[in-house]
């Protein structure tokens, strides 16, 4: 098929194309190639789907914040189903930066929406996150859960997509799965979040920072166990039949939580990533963060019933490839 994917040049983004182009699908993607983090990797991950993908992928750099440019850029090419996974990522930067988001993850997702709704498409995919759930105490998180309480401004913005969503369900039948991410980790990943963090400092023999004194539980969700879910969703429209879908809708519109089903301490982390490194962390114990939570699980009985989802990566086995990863990324 040929799919339109934003946010290509990002962790998740990027490691999709990958899978698509791999079995043979023809890709558009966007991405403004922001300076959030080190553009080189960046760089280098759209060097890596050039090579892959030949004439099958297509890079376009363009903001779909702005309906315009984006309006021009995609003149004349043609797709049949969207995987919008371009955001403002961070939920720690949200509170210094609020107008990004704003941008990005409000208006970007209502301008893919307007895309799809106008060029037919079969079926939209779109990046939600498990910081939805905000303060909720009930665990596992499920997508049946109320989440009418989110503890910061990126969180605040997924749950608005994910309601701007659902209008455009009802409104113009147009088929929509909405993904909330645990924890995300693995080869390729991002250099703002914890895993990336922690190997650089206890390689560098710098001291990490451990938010809540240590009392920190994460569902970690190794990144090709996402991206099954993600393309067995892209490849299952929901049907537009009435009945309630996973998340309560009765319109052609789903959430599901792709995580891992398990939620791990944070200082368990910690002690695989010292074994692979091969040194001990000095660990700076901090206050908890604002905007943070304590504790993320998944729930993902909606997708495994649905589709058969069903993780295979423990952190025992993807911590390591991690590690292995990003010290042959840097030559080390």
């Amino acid at each position: 098929m040929r799919v339109l994917v934003t946010g290509v040049a990002g962790f998740i983004g990027f490691s999709l194309t990958q899978k698509l182009l791999a079995r043979g699908d023809t890709v558009i993607g966007i991405d403004c190639v922001n300076d959030y983090y080190d553009l080189r990797l960046k760089e280098a991950r759209l060097a890596r789907l050039k090579e892959l993908g030949g004439n099958r992928f297509t890079f376009l750099k363009a903001d779909f914040a702005d309906m315009a440019g984006v309006t021009i850029a995609l003149d004349g090419l043609e797709f049949e189903r969207i995987v919008h996974l371009g955001a403002q990522a961070g939920v720690r930067y949200s509170i210094e930066n609020p107008h990004a988001y704003v941008q990005s993850n409000l208006v970007g997702h209502l301008n893919l929406l307007e895309i799809g709704r106008h060029r037919g498409v079969e079926h939209m995919v779109y990046a939600s996150s498990s910081s939805v759930y905000g303060g909720n105490e009930k665990l596992p998180f499920s997508v049946d859960d109320r989440v009418d309480h989110p503890l910061s401004l990126y969180a605040a913005t997924k749950k608005a997509d994910e309601l701007m969503s659902e209008t455009y369900a009802h409104l113009y039948r147009l088929p929509l799965t909405g993904l909330r991410f645990f924890t995300v980790y693995g080869p390729w990943g991002r250099p703002d979040m914890m895993m990336w963090i922690f190997t650089r400092k206890i390689l560098a023999g710098e001291p990490i920072p451990v938010f809540n004194h240590g009392d920190m539980y994460r569902d970690f969700t190794y990144i090709d166990d996402i991206i099954a879910g993600v393309m067995a969703c892209l490849d299952n429209p929901p049907p537009d039949d009435g009945a309630p879908k996973a998340g309560g809708s009765l319109k052609p519109h789903r959430l599901y939580n792709i995580g891992n089903h398990r939620s791990e301490h944070l200082m368990k982390v910690v002690e695989i990533l010292e074994a692979e490194c091969g040194r001990k962390a000095q660990v700076e114990l901090l206050p908890m963060q604002p905007g943070d939570v304590r504790q993320s699980f998944a729930d993902i009985d909606a997708i495994a019933n649905d589709l058969g989802y069903q993780p295979t990566t423990s952190i025992d086995i993807g911590v390591p490839n991690f590690v292995a990863w990003y010290k042959q990324y840097h030559g080390l």
